[in-house]
């Protein structure tokens, strides 16, 4: 029995790019990163506010990659900040649109874009599956995970899920064991970073970047304390401040641009701002790591590095200096989000997974005593 081809497009916004790929069934026909600076970028006054602007920048590429809309089975979009979901794959409804642009989740990220990019082109080509798998916002936190030192202020599960697990589902291959039977630590590195522990097949803990916590990046200011920063935020509004979350913090704040290439340019050139600002982020990033290994009692199989930033050397072998004492380091450069959306999209088309509907209730809102 000869097999159905399916076409699949995924498109996932990040905070300094958006990335789209195109798949023949599992064959990945291109895919493409279309990078936004930030002194573009910060020119809007929220992250929604890119909407239009990406979406012509979509539009302009299906153009000019000649791609026929009317071929695609499935839209993928990369999932947001909704309310918190369990793991698999979702139908891309209204309810789901408004609550990822009401940052219901509690994260302020442009993965909120994802699922609104993907709804707008299915609403122009109604024949196409419109969907969103592993969310950003998947909550799979164990119960020690969610506490804060302020009753009723519960930690939020946001993480690149989608990247990070698939990269733990490769490394299992890799080994021949079974993802459940892993201890892992994760680390996506790139404009936004986050890591997790996984345990039993399941993120635990995390590193939640979007949400402030960890290391900076190329646009975010990452952690800071709360006397530091109310300090210095003292005459921010609260708009400046998301933007500085996001946008215009890391090396944004310091040289003017997210792009990394351009800063690593800087560190090689000897440029000293640059130099210790490069070294910061690696050091921060060690430090992080090295945390979430005490959610496994330092026992941990292998750490995984990914993300864009890992295709520079440099930035690999400080990791390694600093963490390879606590376990066997990985790298997997780039990232596999797209194959993981298309793998969702395709089990559902084949009819080997069942496609769920957007409750919009979180997973966890509190504990019962």
């Amino acid at each position: 029995m000869q097999e159905n081809n399916y076409y699949v497009l995924s498109i996932n916004p990040g905070s300094t790019s958006t990335k789209v790929a195109l798949f023949k069934n599992e064959e990945r026909i291109f895919i493409d990163d279309i990078f936004h600076d930030s002194s573009i970028l910060m020119n809007f006054k929220s992250i929604n506010d890119q909407l239009n602007y990406r979406n012509e920048v979509l539009n302009n590429f299906i153009k000019e990659r000649n791609i026929d809309m009317n071929t695609i089975d499935a839209i993928v979009g990369r999932g947001g900040p909704s309310y918190s979901v369990e793991s698999g794959i979702y139908k891309v409804d209204e309810l789901l649109v408004k609550d990822t642009r009401e940052f219901k989740g509690g994260l302020y990220h442009s993965s909120c874009l994802g699922v609104q990019m993907a709804y707008e082109l299915h609403k122009a080509y109604p024949h196409t599956l419109c969907l969103m798998m592993n969310p950003t916002v998947t909550d799979e936190y164990q119960e020690l995970a969610r506490l804060t030192g302020v009753k009723g202020v519960y930690r939020h599960c946001a993480l690149h899920t989608l990247n990070m697990k698939e990269v733990a589902r490769m490394y299992s291959l890799k080994v021949n064991k079974d993802y459940k039977d892993l201890r892992l630590i994760t680390a996506h590195i790139d404009g936004g970073i986050s890591m997790a522990v996984h345990l039993n097949g399941r993120m635990i803990d995390g590193i939640d970047g979007g949400g402030g916590e960890g290391p900076y990046t190329p646009t975010r200011m990452g952690g800071m304390a709360i006397s530091d920063f109310n300090n210095y935020m003292r005459d921010y509004s609260f708009a400046e401040i998301r933007q500085l979350l996001s946008v215009k913090g890391g090396f944004t704040s310091y040289f003017g641009t997210s792009n990394s290439n351009t800063i690593h340019k800087m560190v090689e050139e000897g440029n000293v701002e640059a130099v210790r600002v490069w070294k910061g982020l690696i050091y921060q990033c060690a430090k992080s790591i090295g945390a979430l290994a005490t959610v496994l009692d330092g026992e941990v199989d292998a750490i995984l590095l990914t993300g864009g930033l890992c295709r520079f050397p440099d930035l690999i072998e400080g990791l390694k200096k600093s963490c390879g004492f606590i376990a066997d380091i990985e790298v997997f450069p780039g990232e596999y989000e797209h194959e993981a959306m298309t793998a969702g999209a395709l089990s559902i088309l084949k009819g080997e997974e069942t496609l769920k509907t957007y409750s919009g209730k979180p997973v966890f809102e509190g504990f019962e005593k």
